[in-house]
């Protein structure tokens, strides 16, 4: 069993990684304020489910491997920035939110689940969690399904919080006039968080190709 101390930061980490704003939250919020909860639901039940195979897969060992192949971090790096970018790219120019003209994407389920291999703060928190509360351990797989269910209730419940958000501000993004000029800034801010998340991607794959695995 964890001890006190192991379950204290294992939480505090949860909640830091779960409810600091990222690409699944982001595009949660996103989803939900431009087709409804309704049509969210489906990404934000994927989230979850996705990094809890991630979790799986990095307990098996594969974040280590990962790590030590810069070639292959730095493709998935360039895939997941990549398709950040072409996300931004068509919620920039999102105008309206009726079902014909909107085109902010929606994303399925079994796409909330692909985003979490392609997404570099999923792998990071992932790998922190298996190699510091998971590997190395004498009860490995014991402490694998106490750590496991707490953090895919962390990503359900963050990213349906984000989406709640989302939801209630749909008619307000509307407007009093219909223009949806508010919905415009909106998806505009959104594109540039997910740009800068690209951004980030980048970066992080640049450094990782300046430092020894």
């Amino acid at each position: 069993m964890m001890t006190a101390a192991e379950w204290g930061a294992l939480l505090v980490l949860g909640f830091a990684g779960s409810f600091t704003p990222g690409p699944n939250t982001t595009l949660s919020t996103t989803i939900a304020a431009n087709h409804g909860l309704r049509a969210a639901m489906p990404f934000v039940l994927g989230v979850p489910a996705g990094w809890g195979l991630l979790l799986l897969a990095c307990s098996a060992g594969l974040g280590l491997l990962l790590m030590e192949y810069p070639q292959v971090r730095l493709g998935l790096m360039g895939v997941g920035a990549g398709y950040l970018l072409w996300l931004a790219r068509r919620l920039w120019g999102t105008r309206s939110l009726s079902a014909v003209d909107n085109q902010a994407p929606v994303l399925r389920f079994d796409q909330g689940v692909a985003l979490q291999f392609l997404n570099v703060k999923a792998w990071f928190l992932a790998i922190s969690v298996s190699t510091g509360w998971v590997i190395g351990f004498g009860n490995t797989e014991e402490r694998l399904w106490q750590v496991f269910p707490v953090f895919v209730s962390f990503g359900l419940t963050s990213n349906l919080a984000y989406a709640l958000v989302g939801a209630s501000l749909r008619h307000w993004l509307q407007g009093p006039d219909g223009t949806a000029r508010r919905l415009q800034v909106f998806n505009r801010c959104m594109a540039i968080a997910l740009g800068l998340t690209a951004l980030w991607v980048v970066l992080s794959a640049w450094h990782s190709a300046q430092t020894p695995a």
